[in-house]
């Protein structure tokens, strides 16, 4: 059972986040309800662009106290488009980005649920291809299968991390801890906020060679 401090944290944060999206200009939904328990916030409700979904998971994760989030926001589109339509236009956006590999990448759309598969040398590729699916009306839901191809030492990994870490104004690096091996990077320790975690992860995905990052990291408000 909840004791009454424990309750009034939690209400707190729900305002927090509630207040959050409000201001974010890129939150254009107003369907959306938060819920919060023990620091981890629940988004449900809907909107009308998966961009916006993740628009508003973006929005809660940066209030100070949020642990985890569980967005659980339908996306209902305006206009009801087939999936060949939403390819098309997956392939077309991706053709036009000049940071994705579109050869090496294959977009499947089934009830407007985008996957996408295929193997590429950067992270921020990977990345780039989501971006592209993200804006494309019709999109509902998203599942990124692209895989980064390691080409650098677990060594030379370890070493770029840890340097961007320490060039960061917005992490602790003493508190952060890295293993990498075989394109894998494991990351340790514990942070302020959700937000200094995500830049501990951003860092880490910018290495060569990266192909995936287990986050270990706790977050300490």
């Amino acid at each position: 059972m909840q004791t009454k401090t424990q309750k009034e944290t939690d209400r707190q944060l729900q305002n927090a986040v509630l207040r959050q999206l409000e201001w974010d200009p890129e939150v254009v939904s107003t369907d959306i309800a938060v819920k919060a328990e023990d620091g981890v916030v629940a988004l449900t409700g809907f909107v009308h662009r998966f961009s916006d979904k993740m628009a508003a998971e973006k929005a809660a994760k940066v209030v100070f106290g949020v642990k985890a989030v569980a967005n659980d926001i339908e996306v209902k589109p305006l206009n009801v488009r087939t999936d060949p339509e939403i390819a098309r236009d997956i392939v077309h956006a991706m053709k036009m980005h000049v940071g994705v590999p579109d050869e090496h990448i294959k977009a499947t759309a089934q009830n407007g649920f985008v996957t996408l598969e295929g193997t590429v040398e950067w992270n921020y590729q990977r990345t780039a291809a989501e971006s592209c699916v993200r804006n494309v009306d019709g999109v509902r839901g998203l599942t990124n299968s692209i895989s980064v191809k390691p080409k650098v030492s677990p060594a030379e990994v370890k070493a770029k991390i840890e340097d961007a870490l320490r060039r960061s104004a917005e992490v602790d690096a003493r508190r952060i801890n890295v293993w990498a091996h075989e394109g894998t990077v494991d990351l340790y320790g514990n942070v302020r906020s959700w937000f200094e975690r995500e830049e501990a992860e951003r860092a880490a995905w910018a290495a060569p060679g990266v192909s995936k990052v287990v986050d270990h990291i706790m977050i300490v408000p």
